[in-house]
């Protein structure tokens, strides 16, 4: 049995033709689907890439393993989900994106050579890498934004691309009239075609080296297939790039209501340069039919992915798992990106495709039970047939649910965001460690807990599913709205009280050492040894064997 686990970048839950989109058909996400369970509550522990990408990777929430924006590196001896897989027996690979940083100094401490098994496995996440690209080549004045290798970008230059930077320059740019290069950086070009071929193009190339990855491996394997697409620069290569247009852009879902008297941070990033653009009606009606097309092609290309395991015959042996980082606003709540916790951005795709009969039952069908992208890491070892170490990995495993179990399932879904690093931080004037942001939601309303000393912001998803009404301002504040904002910060609390770093031993361990000390003979507190069985007090009873006492 082998697990494809399958991420796009900042793909929305709502962009699917399985998930009721109305213009954008995606026969091949649809077709998995069909053949397994699709979460319709699907929640990510931190709406940003690194942060979100981390909580994948180890099973654990983000205030646990501390990697919670982009460039915080994962410090070292962090169990991930490689670790867990290989105690289980299968293999754990890379093939695209992780946006990991390694704990370098961490790694220099314990005196861990990158070029070590070991070392290359703390520097990645806990893979083994097929091939790692982290797609986004931005170059500025300083350098580039990434500074490993692209092994993209020497793709492109063998296949003749006559720059430095490619991936700039051609597979994330398009022509304009007078012939100058457009980049995709700029949102007015968004409708123009990238200047690369179709099938150089970053999600075909990643496909390939996907399937020549299950040409040559034999498993058991996880392969982890993560895409950069459909994450910004918002351009496509034709025939994508014109498949969609104005008429099939939807009106933005925001109220001038959301814009009176807002909670601080959500004013502070409504202000922002990505919000500010996306407000603009002219960027969302170039911009969203590039974006459909992005994920039209990841659709295709799953198509590819999905024909060569049926070609293999290797389908029936497969788990198939299609999920994102987090979403993206595209104008929603009158923002751009990600960040906060509207469905738009916290809420992601999670459709499963289990192989196993016990799933039978179930296919075809949707789940609406509180899903955590931490649960992925637990049903992966399940699914491999490893015992979950419950005391590590704090989500748990989605197989009763896919095989139609009646379980006790979690009450809140949980996410946290640290924007320390963020100018809206510098903007409010906070502490690096006062800029954070706790989303607690239990199906219907929706808390978010920002600290240093902010007031929350509350939203009934039933009355109000756009989530404009926030009842914790003060013109809409009632006792009854109170009662409920007590009962999620108990729910919080509850969670901010959870065993998070007792990872060294598990609750079977601490069960066998009870009682253990006195069988290694410490006895303390006896009062005449009679409390204890005899067998224990052997070595301490009987004829003394000489008598040292009288001697000076």
């Amino acid at each position: 049995m082998n697990i494809l686990f399958i991420m796009y970048d900042q793909l929305r839950f709502d962009y699917l033709s399985c998930a009721g989109h109305p213009h954008l058909h995606t026969p091949n996400f649809d077709r998995v689907a069909a053949m397994g369970m699709r979460f319709t509550n699907a929640y990510v522990q931190s709406p940003v890439c690194g942060g979100s990408r981390m909580c994948y990777y180890t099973g654990r929430y983000a205030s646990s393993h501390g990697a919670h924006w982009n460039g915080f590196p994962l410090r070292v001896g962090e169990h991930t989900m490689g670790d867990h897989l290989r105690r289980a027996g299968m293999d754990c690979w890379l093939i695209g994106k992780t946006h990991m940083k390694a704990d370098s100094e961490g790694m220099e401490r314990l005196g861990l050579s990158p070029d070590s098994i070991i070392g290359a496995r703390q520097a990645e996440c806990g893979f083994d890498t097929w091939i790692r690209d982290d797609g986004l080549w931005g170059q500025g004045p300083d350098g580039f934004y990434d500074e490993k290798r692209s092994p993209y970008n020497e793709y492109l230059k063998g296949k003749g691309y006559p720059t430095e930077n490619p991936w700039a320059t051609f597979a994330n740019a398009g022509i304009d009239d007078e012939g100058d290069m457009a980049s995709g950086w700029i949102f007015k070009n968004a409708d123009k075609a990238a200047n690369v071929r179709e099938e150089d193009s970053e999600t075909p190339w990643l496909t390939t080296k996907a399937i020549e990855f299950m040409k040559e491996k034999t498993g058991p394997w996880c392969a982890h297939v993560s895409y950069i697409k459909p994450h910004w620069p918002y351009i496509v290569p034709a025939p994508y790039h014109n498949m969609y247009g104005e008429n099939h852009v939807p009106a933005p879902t925001r109220d001038t209501v959301e814009r009176e008297d807002p909670q601080p941070v959500f004013g502070a990033y409504m202000e922002n340069k990505i919000a500010t653009a996306f407000q603009r009606d002219e960027v969302r009606k170039k911009v969203i039919p590039a974006y459909m097309g992005l994920i039209k092609q990841c659709d295709d290309q799953l198509g590819r992915i999905l024909e060569h395991l049926e070609q293999t015959d290797t389908l029936k042996d497969t788990m198939i798992v299609l999920t994102s980082d987090h979403g993206d606003y595209l104008g929603d709540h009158w923002l751009g990106e990600k960040d906060l916790f509207h469905e738009q951005s916290v809420k992601v795709p999670m459709i499963i495709y289990d192989p196993r009969a016990g799933a039978d039952a179930t296919r075809g069908t949707t789940s609406d039970a509180l899903v955590e992208s931490i649960d992925l890491a637990p049903t992966f070892v399940d699914f491999a047939g490893g015992k979950i170490a419950d005391h590590i990995l704090e989500g748990r495993s989605l197989t009763p649910l896919m095989h139609g179990e009646t379980v006790k399932w979690r009450d809140v879904a949980i996410s946290e965001y640290d924007y320390s690093a963020t100018p809206q931080a510098v903007k409010l004037g906070l502490a690096p460690r006062d800029a954070r942001l706790f989303m607690v939601f239990d199906g219907r309303y929706k808390l978010m807990h920002a600290e240093g000393g902010l007031r929350p912001m509350l939203f009934d998803l039933q009355s109000d599913p756009e989530e404009f009404i926030d009842l914790a301002k003060d013109s809409t504040r009632t006792p009854e709205i109170d009662v409920e904002i007590d009962r999620l910060y108990a729910h919080l609390f509850t969670w901010a009280r959870r065993m998070s770093q007792r990872v060294t031993k598990s609750e079977d361990d601490i069960i066998a050492m009870r009682g253990r000390s006195l069988r290694r003979g410490i006895l303390p507190f006896l009062a005449d040894g009679t409390e204890v069985p005899e067998d224990l007090t052997q070595f301490y009873t009987g004829k003394a064997k000489a008598d040292y006492t009288g001697e000076r």
